[in-house]
């Protein structure tokens, strides 16, 4: 007789963006040394790196901070233009996010977009896909508060429930590479995967982390996510991160 643990519970899948699905963050870094430097700044990797993951709205007030003469709105316009020529020219896709997409569509597991970029810029990525994978986007210029509040996430499962109104939280994954990502998943209440890109993520109980998206099957999401069903307080441990399996309760 086959277990509860071993049951698919796996409803919908939510991606983060940048960083996760695509690689544009040195579009964004470079977009913000031009930036300051065109107002007479410098803007060091140390800087850029703690913008990876927050709203732009927040990064526009540092990249002010800095030395940036420039409306927040105009921050962000103009960040996000120069981001939007590159991935014109060129999508740098993360390693198994586009397979692990085609995996779940096929599978007929619902995925949405929660992202921080506003609707243009994700616009673009999801218009670069084979298929329409994305049910709905939720961007940063829709919602009041950015990641690391759980806003984005929890906005997301209440569109996923206008169709579904018996979809739980604990049947929902979040993929994320981010520490403000990570923290706002984990805060919303969905399962969550961190996969670190530029960043390094603590260790942390509350989500588990892989290495790389290459390789991993919807297989691996729905273990986490029914073992997170039949264990509601189950917490991940160091060897659990790495491998996906049974949580410790």
């Amino acid at each position: 007789m086959q277990s509860s643990a071993s049951r698919s519970v796996l409803k919908a899948a939510l991606w983060d963006m940048d960083g996760t699905i695509v690689d544009t963050e040195p579009y964004w870094i470079e977009a913000e040394h031009d930036l300051v430097a065109a107002h007479g700044g410098q803007w060091s990797h140390a800087q850029a790196m703690q913008l990876v993951g927050q709203s732009l709205m927040l990064s526009a007030g540092i990249l002010q901070e800095a030395g940036v003469r420039l409306e927040r709105r105009e921050i962000i316009d103009t960040l996000t233009a120069h981001v939007i020529s590159q991935v014109r020219r060129a999508v740098p896709w993360r390693p198994g996010a586009r397979e692990l997409l085609d995996a779940l569509h096929t599978a007929g597991i619902r995925c949405a977009l929660v992202t921080m970029s506003e609707g243009p810029l994700a616009r673009e990525i999801v218009s670069s896909l084979p298929k329409p994978y994305f049910e709905f986007l939720v961007t940063g210029d829709t919602v009041t508060q950015g990641k690391p509040h759980p806003e984005a996430y929890l906005t997301a499962v209440d569109l996923l429930r206008q169709q579904d109104p018996h979809l739980t939280l604990h049947e929902c994954v979040a993929l994320e590479d981010s520490v403000p990502g990570v923290a706002a998943a984990v805060a919303s209440g969905v399962v969550t995967i961190a996969i670190p890109h530029l960043v390094p993520l603590p260790q942390d109980p509350r989500h588990a982390q892989w290495d790389t998206l290459h390789g991993r099957t919807v297989a691996d999401l729905e273990e986490l996510v029914a073992l997170r069903h039949e264990f509601p307080d189950a917490t991940f441990g160091l060897e659990d991160a790495a491998t996906g399996s049974q949580p410790s309760v």
